[in-house]
């Protein structure tokens, strides 16, 4: 089997800190040609970005695809809503736990993975701001643990 080829384009680290991430699924996204070109030179990024399913179709909003620099009049807009590419029965099952209370979907990442442009989808709940404080709180903690280990074992 040959052997998979991933390259990260964009990260949303702020979906982590907002949400709690029950499931991840991996969609292929309908992009034109000076887009793909643009996200092969990383121009992308999805931190406003959210997903909504309409009439049996995805749709990521929000995703920001930088305009190809030499893509002149081939250019599409930085912030048109793009297709999301799943099997029917996957949008079917989101479709089941979105309607649930607090439930939504956020892209995770885009990446290549065979040289296709993928975005990894999150189904999410939100967390309450003393959920946030919490995480962190655990942060700084492993923190100063990491610090001290590294003072203890220099001296």
């Amino acid at each position: 089997m040959a052997k998979e080829v991933q390259k990260l384009v964009a990260n949303n680290k702020k979906a982590y800190h907002d949400f709690f991430i029950d499931e991840t699924y991996e969609a292929g996204i309908a992009l034109h040609g000076t887009e793909v070109k643009s996200l092969r030179m990383g121009k992308c990024s999805i931190k406003e970005a959210f997903i909504r399913i309409e009439d049996g179709e995805m749709f990521v909003y929000g995703m920001h695809v930088s305009p190809y620099e030499k893509g002149n009049i081939f250019n599409k807009d930085p912030l048109r809503v793009k297709k999301l590419l799943l099997h029917r029965y996957e949008i079917n099952k989101l479709l089941g736990k979105i309607k649930e209370k607090g439930f939504t979907l956020v892209p995770l990442q885009v990446y290549f993975k065979n040289g296709k442009a993928k975005v990894e989808i999150g189904l999410a709940r939100g967390k309450k701001l003393y959920d946030k404080r919490a995480d962190i709180a655990k942060k700084d903690m492993k923190r100063e643990a990491e610090k001290e280990f590294k003072i203890r074992n220099l001296s």
